[in-house]
């Protein structure tokens, strides 16, 4: 089993756009999830996915799961480790929050990297202080209420259009939200590390030979072997 820490670092040190490709190559579409965006500029996500799935409130349903600190939120938010990412499906619900700055301080409490959701944060300023990298679909000053409320914790959910089990990698920036699927976790950070060195040479190449990128880009699989082949001549 790959170590959960270095598989993170190793992630953190690629392009989020790279590992886009990747998840398509492995034929998993779609993987990047549409009207999420960052509200932490600047700050790159990586980390396992826990997640929790809002639904339009229902006055029986409601009576079944408001349980306190036994309610659907908290128990996910509660099963984040160090370094998770919680993942909410909140309907596309860009206006309504799914949580803010008292309900979210568990996500700090827990040592979670970050927050997901296709609806909106509340009390954005503060849950900014918490050091959580935040992806949402808004920014708002309502709750839930009429439009949502949480209903299950830890099932395969969607977000953003995009289906995310507990366990997938969440991988994220100010480019946006790609999910990759626990799976082929392995496979695609290696896929990746080796496709950006292949573009890196190419780059190199057009600059040396001061060519168009089209000479060389998108790599062939005949200039993929060319660029192992000088690669392993330079390291002998």
């Amino acid at each position: 089993m790959p170590n959960p820490s270095n598989t993170v670092e190793r992630y953190l040190a690629t392009e989020t756009a790279t590992v886009y490709t990747a998840v398509r190559e492995f034929g998993y579409e779609p993987c990047s999830m549409r009207d999420v965006r960052s509200f932490t500029p600047g700050k790159k996500l990586v980390g396992p996915a826990k997640t929790l799935r809002f639904i339009p409130p229902r006055a029986d349903i409601m009576r079944e799961t408001h349980k306190g600190e036994l309610s659907p939120e908290y128990l996910a938010m509660g099963s984040c480790a160090q370094g998770d990412v919680l993942v909410i499906d909140g309907l596309g619900k860009k206006h309504s929050g799914i949580g803010g700055d008292i309900k979210l301080l568990h996500l700090k409490m827990q040592g979670a990297a970050g927050l997901v959701t296709d609806a909106a944060i509340r009390d954005l300023n503060a849950v900014s202080e918490y050091g959580l990298a935040l992806f949402a679909g808004g920014r708002t000053v309502t709750g839930g209420h009429p439009e949502l409320d949480p209903f299950e914790a830890n099932c395969t959910i969607q977000c953003g259009g995009v289906a995310v089990r507990p366990g997938d990698l969440v991988v994220a920036d100010d480019d946006g939200v790609v999910i990759v699927p626990e799976c082929i976790i392995t496979d695609v950070i290696n896929y990746v590390e080796e496709h950006e060195k292949v573009e890196e040479w190419i780059k190199n190449r057009v600059i040396e030979e001061k060519v168009a990128p089209g000479k060389y880009y998108p790599p062939t699989e005949e200039l993929i072997r060319k660029y192992h082949s000088e690669i392993s001549k330079i390291n002998k």
